[in-house]
């Protein structure tokens, strides 16, 4: 993958994966533990079970970066139809940030989504995250006003992000 260094691996997910993955984003969350953001593996990330087989169900994919056999990044999309995408999960370890993962993830799942017709790719973050609302925005991700509320254990609002594609 174009921006990935050789000496990592990059892949499709399999449902296999649970386990990395559930570390990947529980050690995300971490950071924001003190402001109420936990994993929920009994609702809202029940998905992370059989990650590739959810996404699969929603049109879309999922790809993972390792080293040395530890899922260390993750990025996934949906197909909505009618050119409209979703990117539903981006994740990169806290001491891998800044190195061009997320670039090169966003990048590949945005290049799949216009060879499959894309027109937008939308997404959904967490107001909380404000680190990676300044990354969608470098990335030409537009916030819109709408926001979402999920009604989980974290007691998560939602921002909208759209890019045009």
């Amino acid at each position: 993958m174009h921006g990935i260094d050789e000496n990592y691996d990059w892949r499709p997910v399999r449902d296999g994966d649970a386990d990395g993955l559930i570390r990947l984003i529980d050690g995300c969350f971490r950071e924001y533990a003190d402001q109420g953001v936990v994993i929920d593996l009994d609702d809202l990330d029940s998905d992370l079970r059989a990650y590739a087989s959810h996404i699969a169900t929603l049109g879309g994919e999922a790809f993972v970066v390792e080293e040395d056999g530890e899922i260390i990044a993750l990025v996934s999309y949906a197909d909505h139809g009618g050119g409209r995408f979703e990117l539903k999960r981006l994740y990169v370890q806290a001491d891998r940030r800044g190195g061009g993962f997320a670039r090169a993830l966003v990048d590949h799942v945005e290049m799949i989504a216009r060879g499959r017709g894309g027109k937008t790719m939308e997404l959904w973050s967490d107001s909380r995250f404000t680190r990676a609302h300044s990354f969608y925005r470098r990335e030409g991700y537009n916030h819109m006003d709408e926001t979402r509320s999920l009604g989980d254990i974290s007691d998560t609002t939602e921002l909208h992000f759209i890019k045009e594609l």
